[in-house]
């Protein structure tokens, strides 16, 4: 029988979770645009998923901890995410400026299984505030729970399950609008300067 504490920690550990999932970033940008493309849905927020309740469980068992007493991994992972986002952005910009790469159908051009896979755990991993949020502010929060605190990472994990599965599957909803090659353009456009912008932000965090 599950107790009212047990269910207060299931709780708050999905509302956190969501809190700090359900914004702008790489990640989510990138599931966006694969549920778009109906082109490996599953897969990708599989990893997407995955990937969270694994953070989230390292969190937990104390990764939280040794991130925040090693401070100077912060602008390593900084640097690094960085980088990584940035030279996504361009390759984003390029397909902006090359419609006819833009082919929502799965007869276009199509991105094999192993490399968006590949992508996709580089969005995840290389990311800072995956490591920031995720595991030291998640790992951290969790602790206060005491024994609890599992119940709490489920709660966590399910949040990024529900989230990425709406994400991925209900871009579809919105496929009839990205028929159109102008659509798509904007799209990429946007995910461009979102990269960026991000990249740029997380630069400035590493110097600081």
């Amino acid at each position: 029988m599950i107790t009212g504490p047990a269910l207060l920690a299931v709780a708050s550990g999905l509302a956190l979770g969501l809190g700090l999932i359900v914004a702008i970033g790489a990640q989510n940008a990138f599931v966006l645009r694969q549920g778009l493309r109906l082109e490996h849905v599953a897969a990708v927020v599989a990893v997407c998923a995955i990937s969270d309740v694994v953070l989230i469980l390292a969190g937990v068992l104390g990764a939280g901890a040794v991130l925040g007493r090693l401070p100077w991994l912060v602008p390593v992972v900084c640097f690094a995410g960085a980088a990584f986002l940035l030279g996504y952005g361009v390759l984003a910009a390029r397909r902006a400026l090359r419609p006819g790469a833009l082919v929502p159908d799965a007869g276009g051009i199509r991105t094999g299984l192993a490399a968006t896979v590949g992508t996709c755990l580089a969005l995840t991993w290389l990311n800072p505030h995956v490591y920031l949020d995720t595991v030291v502010l998640l790992g951290s929060t969790a602790s206060t729970y005491g024994a609890h605190r599992w119940q709490f990472a489920a709660g966590a994990g399910l949040g990024s399950v529900l989230w990425f599965t709406g994400l991925g599957y209900g871009a579809r909803l919105l496929r009839p609008v990205f028929a159109r090659p102008a659509a798509w353009r904007v799209l990429d456009g946007g995910i461009a300067v979102v990269m960026v912008l991000l990249a740029v932000s997380l630069a400035v965090r590493g110097f600081g």
